[in-house]
């Protein structure tokens, strides 16, 4: 670079930085967040944000949203040296693009350090390899939980996820939410008994999965590009569209079943319903935070079963605040055996993102200080480092301001903070043990003995 060139110092597109107030946000949602998944038994792990290529491509996954890497060891100059190595295959590497497919080889390395069923959470960022625009973003946080079993898994786990949605959301309150829930089952068995080919059969699922997108007409015209009927897409659109209570829906699928042929996958998923619906009602999940969604596909190739997607009602223009399913052949990929999961993923800085915008959520405080202690004049710093001390052992975030300027312009920074209470100690309260508490959002200044302090604030921090 040449003396007196500008340093291009603006974030790379596609990859969000976070203001103080933004980043508190963010980490109070993660709280509850683990909170919850740890409430259900669910145990951390981390995986590396590098992958081996071959690995993020299994099952033909995400190939084109894949971020590739270069080699972690060698900087950029000295790439010469490893492309003459003939580092190729299996040691060519990329960013990870989600945390399902990581979570499979993790699981392939670890086999005999495990249990199963191996319940873990991990809220990690993920890179993509998208056009950056609102909303969307290259490098995210997701918040995953899955539990994988080795040959069997119980579906009453599959039942637990909308439990654990329901948790999570409502206790950071944003507002109704609707899980919509399908079986990847009962779609491919309908196709299957309408005549669809067994080739055609994934595309046609990845089809429906825009419907929300792109409209009915444009999903008939997509279906009939892949060289199916006119009549067969319309059965189609007419089957996702069915609706009614959990119940009439179930209804209407058996009857389906009994009259259709080829019926023994869409029968299987009907069961497989039932079962999962049957337990989120145990689990207590109110009848208003769930229903039977037929439109719900889930595009992911390695989805078998149950999958769900939640939506925000009065803003469904968000899109799914979290979603996820069940898969049987993902972790057999690498380890060439049978190792069913379920999981979800909370894409969180896309939610926040578009809660902000929306107003549904607001920022945080700059900082987590309740308190700001004030300084009066520099001798009586013994006594503010003390105080401070005090307030903190109490369990009471304190800011000390060891700088001394007018009395003014400290509540000016601990208002623009967002910090509510100032502590005040001259001479006078010093020497009589006291002290001010002033509250910057009502203006009300009070008198307190210092060993009462901590109790005081408290009590207000409360009401």
């Amino acid at each position: 670079m040449a003396k007196g060139d500008k340093i291009n110092f603006s974030t790379p597109s596609g990859f969000p930085e976070f203001l103080p107030s933004e980043k508190r946000l963010e980490v109070y949602l993660l709280d509850i967040i683990r909170r919850v998944y740890e409430s259900y038994g669910f145990t951390p792990i981390e995986t590396p944000a590098v992958e081996r290529l071959e690995v993020l491509q299994a099952k033909g996954n995400q190939g084109d949203n894949i971020i590739y890497g270069i080699d972690p060891i060698l900087p950029p100059n000295r790439q010469a040296e490893r492309d003459k190595s003939g580092e190729t295959g299996s040691e060519a590497r990329a960013l990870k693009f989600d945390q399902t497919v990581p979570l499979a080889a993790y699981i392939a390395r670890h086999l005999n350090e495990l249990t199963f069923p191996f319940a873990r959470y991990q809220m990690d960022v993920v890179f993509r390899g998208e056009r950056a625009k609102d909303g969307r973003f290259r490098q995210f946080r997701q918040c995953d939980i899955d539990v994988v079993a080795r040959r069997e898994l119980s579906l009453l786990y599959d039942a637990q996820m909308p439990a654990i949605i329901t948790e999570i959301f409502e206790a950071i309150n944003i507002g109704d939410f609707l899980i919509r829930i399908n079986n990847r089952k009962v779609l491919t068995g309908f196709f299957k008994s309408v005549g669809i080919a067994e080739d055609k059969i994934k595309s046609c699922i990845g089809i429906v999965d825009n419907l929300e997108k792109i409209g009915e007409n444009k999903v008939k015209q997509d279906l009939e590009k892949e060289s199916i009927l006119a009549e067969q897409a319309q059965k189609i659109i007419d089957f996702i569209k069915i609706n009614g209570s959990v119940e009439e829906i179930l209804d209407k699928l058996k009857h389906l079943a009994e009259n259709l042929s080829e019926t023994e996958q869409l029968s299987l998923g009907v069961t497989e319903l039932e079962t999962v619906i049957a337990g989120v009602r145990n689990l207590g999940v109110a009848e208003n935070r769930f229903c039977i969604d037929l439109s719900i596909a889930r595009g992911l190739d390695y989805y078998t079963g149950t999958v769900y997607e939640t939506t925000l009602l009065g803003h469904e223009a968000l899109g799914s605040i979290c979603s996820g399913g069940r898969y049987e052949e993902l972790v057999g990929v690498f380890l060439g055996e049978k190792m069913p999961g379920v999981g979800i993923s909370i894409g969180l800085t896309r939610l926040i993102s578009r809660l902000l915008k929306a107003g549904i959520l607001s920022t945080l405080a700059a900082t987590p200080a309740q308190v700001m202690v004030v300084n009066m004049q520099d001798d009586l710093m013994p006594t503010y480092l003390k105080v401070s001390q005090h307030l903190r052992q109490a369990g009471i975030n304190v800011i000390t301001n060891f700088d001394k300027r007018p009395l003014g312009k400290q509540f000016q920074l601990a208002d623009k903070q967002g910090i509510q209470f100032c502590v005040i100690i001259g001479s006078e309260e010093a020497a009589a043990q006291k002290s001010s508490l002033k509250d910057l959002k009502t203006g009300e200044q009070v008198e307190v003995l210092l060993v009462d302090l901590a109790e005081e604030v408290k009590r207000r921090l409360c009401e």
